[in-house]
């Protein structure tokens, strides 16, 4: 991976990629419809440890290549607190067991590791496009599945912490949790810009129209449902501040929500001015790349895969657009895809024909083994919040977040501590897995220094 040379754009504003801790009950229970690779794999064993291991190895490998790295930690699981709103009473090994008995199903959902996946986790615009000069953060609310809506308020808790300074960073509270505003975050969100302190568009990718005018004429997928609304991004563009002039609304291919794109970052990924996508990403794709090329400051450079060279299926199977899109110094970008790519022959001949085509940034592609995280439905960009900050802005950042080697070395060590290297789904009835857990967390909240943001820490 090359290694960008110091400018003055890494003195002023970067993108730092805070990448979510795999949780210590990283299983695969197969909960989310409409995510191929998830109900797939349903049921097997998983190995937490590796996981984890795996997600820290692409960190220090981003880090060790000059990229700003940054880390989230994961959610507090089993979540008895929602076992215990649920019914289910009784001292903690009680309530797991009469949920591993009487809903194993819930059970699963509440012991889901899937906030590892912080593409998820909240919307981001930065400072240079805001209007009060200030980082806007609006946590997604999920809603469309049980396991994941249990999120928002410790996410918020931990964005709050780590995001603390109110002169540098605006805080808003998540959407309301209703299917109208159904929001499932940055992986239906885009920044497009000549430069990451540059002012930017902001292309909001929906899957349907909750109501209000066109929605009895929106095409709607069938096969699966689609989970974010337009309206939930309208509202998003709202809070941040961001002007017509600023913002983009796409509506996803319903095909490709069939085909199990559940989220856009699954179909295309945007970095700077560069859009690459799939030919079935956007339902009008001629009037989708006219409106950016209207409102962007700087000449859009759309890099379209057809599908007779990809089809729907191999780009979800292999997860090609799932893929991180970064900056280097020189102008040129590194596309960091999963090991999955390289499986697929149509998708790796692509990549080649990409690096070989010279009318397009990409110079470099990447090869990251995120295997676990795959197995479960999320690659290498479903593991990434983007956060484009200001040198002055990540000064005032609080806690221990920012990926160093030391710190990559404690949470290594940290991790082999605490993480079983098997899971199957009859193991998260173990109250002693809870108990690993909450000590673990404890652990983590130290090592990070974010303070108390659990909700066995708060009492």
């Amino acid at each position: 991976m090359s290694q960008p040379a110091p400018d003055v754009r890494e003195v002023n504003f970067l993108e730092v990629n805070f990448d979510g801790l795999v949780g210590p009950t990283h299983n695969y229970a197969g909960l989310a419809l409409g995510n191929v690779a998830s109900m797939t794999h349903g049921g097997l064993e998983a190995n937490p440890r590796e996981a984890a291991l795996q997600g820290l190895g692409k960190m220090k490998a981003l880090m060790e290549a000059g990229y700003a790295q940054g880390v989230l930690p994961p959610q507090q699981r089993p979540d008895l607190g929602a076992l215990r709103q649920l019914g289910f009473a009784g001292s903690d090994a009680r309530v797991l067991v009469r949920a591993a008995g009487e809903a194993p199903q819930i059970l699963r959902a509440v012991c889901s590791a899937s906030s590892m996946w912080t593409a998820n986790a909240a919307t981001v615009t930065p400072s240079a496009d805001a209007p009060d000069g200030r980082v806007h953060v609006t946590p997604a609310n999920l809603q469309s599945s049980f396991h994941r809506c249990l999120e928002p308020p410790t996410t918020a808790r931990v964005l709050a912490a780590i995001f603390a300074d109110e002169r540098r960073f605006a805080h808003h509270p998540a959407l309301p949790a209703t299917p109208a505003f159904s929001d499932e975050g940055a992986a239906n969100h885009t920044r497009l810009a000549a430069d990451y302190g540059e002012p930017g568009v902001h292309l909001f990718v929906y899957g349907r129209v909750a109501f209000g005018w066109g929605a009895e004429d929106s095409v709607a997928p069938r096969r699966y449902p689609a989970r974010q609304t337009l309206e939930a991004s309208q509202a998003i563009a709202r809070q941040h501040g961001l002007t017509a002039s600023q913002r983009v609304f796409a509506q996803q291919h319903p095909e490709a929500i069939d085909a199990g794109v559940f989220h856009n970052d699954v179909i295309s990924v945007g970095n700077g001015p560069v859009l690459l996508y799939h030919e079935r990403a956007f339902l009008d794709e001629q009037a989708i790349l006219n409106e950016l090329r209207t409102k962007m400051a700087t000449p859009l450079v759309p890099i379209r895969i057809p599908e007779a060279a990809v089809s729907l299926e191999d780009a979800v199977a292999s997860y090609l657009f799932n893929s991180q899109l970064l900056s280097n110094s020189d102008g040129s970008m590194t596309l960091v895809v999963p090991g999955e790519c390289q499986e697929r022959e149509s998708v790796w001949r692509t990549l080649q024909d990409l690096l070989l085509a010279g009318h397009n940034p990409i110079s470099e592609v990447v090869v990251q083994d995120v295997k676990q995280s795959m197995r479960n439905g999320g690659g290498p960009a479903c593991l990434r919040l983007r956060v484009v900050l200001s040198a002055a802005e990540r000064a005032a950042l609080s806690g221990r977040v920012l990926l160093d080697d030391a710190l990559h070395g404690e949470l290594t060590a940290w991790v082999e501590r605490h993480y079983r290297d098997r899971l199957a789904p009859q193991d998260l009835a173990d109250p002693q897995l809870a108990e690993e857990t909450l000590a673990a967390l404890d652990e983590l909240t130290g090592i990070l220094a974010i303070g108390a943001v659990y909700p066995f820490q708060l009492g």
